[in-house]
């Protein structure tokens, strides 16, 4: 199980936008990395190209770039403080994260 998942609040904890906080966008398991919505705007600059019949013009395109997961801290919906995430095996089997500040569950 993931600790981190699309939709979760994050607050970057460390780098060049420290103290901010996103929606998850996209998780990477494979790299451990997300991509966070705000954070970690990177520019891409585009040739202008042909596409069809028509031109496309040369342009800055901005978007957000990738964090690796350990730069950055889930906030608990709850108590909205960043905080650690751990795990409990509820009665019928299932397993769900918890929030170690306050011990609520996190859907």
């Amino acid at each position: 199980m993931q600790r981190i998942k699309k939709g979760d609040t994050v607050e970057v904890i460390a780098g060049k936008d420290l103290g901010e906080r996103g929606e998850v966008i996209a998780v990477f398991p494979k790299e451990n990395r997300v991509q966070v919505s705000g954070v970690n705007i990177l520019k891409k600059h585009e040739k202008a190209r042909q596409a069809g019949n028509r031109q496309v013009p040369a342009q800055i395109v901005e978007f957000e770039g990738k964090l690796h997961l350990s730069n950055v801290m889930l906030v608990c919906p709850k108590c909205d403080k960043k905080t650690r995430v751990g795990f409990r095996v509820r009665e019928n089997g299932f397993k769900v994260r918890v929030c170690r500040a306050c011990g609520n569950e996190i859907e």
